[in-house]
């Protein structure tokens, strides 16, 4: 079953709030979209600071004939990187018009791979279809983490990868619920940390502390084999505006997880 055969009231709230969200803010994420498709093998970088894959090497080093699923793919520049790497991707992403700027970029760069509207609670693929699965702020934040990674899961293959880039633990605590960057104070508990909704829109994310999300991929049989922690360079600026660099070089903004299916 597709997206396109389940009725929007059907659809969990925060799935159709987050669609409605992205169809509205997808036009500011153009520009970045078409910068990060101009990112050749060996240019990538990630997160809000762009550190270079080179430094990070999430990547595996061989991804040719690897079949690959991005979840929340949003303008699937990150599929595209690995197209490039010679793998097989697959982008799924909640708003039909980010993906309509992923489908203007493949024809412009040339590179074809299947692009659905659907969403990462719901996958639809059969068991053990991929080896990898990605997500860059895709569906490790806009969906349901106790969903999602279930569904992570069977879709990999025993042995398949899942990488996931999330804001930083110790970011969602010190974030107020308004665009101003994070404070030195903790302003909500980590205890029961999951679902949060925002006053200045309709859009809902999912964070998990360190310890939960142990907990839940190893109920999904991953092992864990990074957390990575990401700091900015010394000149590094951005316009996300929930953080500043200051406070950045003290605490990381984003992390970075890889846990490996067990066989």
């Amino acid at each position: 079953m597709t997206e396109a055969d389940i009725a929007s009231d059907e659809l969990p709230d925060h799935v159709r709030r987050n669609r409605e969200a992205w169809d509205a803010w997808a036009a500011g994420y153009v520009a970045n979209g078409e910068r990060s498709w101009r990112l050749g093998p060996g240019d990538e970088t990630w997160g809000i600071w762009a550190i270079p894959e080179r430094e990070l090497r999430l990547l595996p080093d061989d991804l040719a004939g690897q079949e690959t699923l991005e979840l929340g793919c949003g303008t699937a520049y990150v599929s595209a990187w690995l197209a490039r790497r010679e793998a097989r991707p697959v982008g799924i992403d909640n708003s039909e018009q980010q993906l309509a700027t992923a489908r203007r970029l493949q024809a412009e760069h040339g590179l074809d791979f299947p692009l659905i509207h659907g969403n990462a609670e719901q996958i639809p693929f059969p068991d053990a279809s991929f080896d990898l699965v990605i997500s860059e702020y895709g569906a490790s934040i806009w969906a349901d983490p106790f969903a999602w990674v279930p569904e992570a899961a069977r879709v990999l293959r025993p042995g398949g990868l899942l990488v996931f880039l999330v804001n930083g633990l110790i970011l969602m605590l010190a974030m107020p619920d308004e665009e101003r960057p994070a404070t030195n104070e903790l302003l909500r508990p980590q205890r029961g940390l999951h679902r949060l909704e925002w006053t200045s829109d309709q859009s809902v994310n999912f964070h998990l502390s360190h310890g939960d999300w142990i907990d839940l991929l190893r109920a999904n049989r991953f092992d864990v084999e990074r957390l990575a922690e990401l700091y900015p360079a010394d000149d590094a600026t951005t316009d996300f505006p929930y953080v500043t660099p200051e406070w950045a070089r003290q605490w990381p903004t984003e992390e970075i997880w890889v846990a490996r299916k067990r066989g």
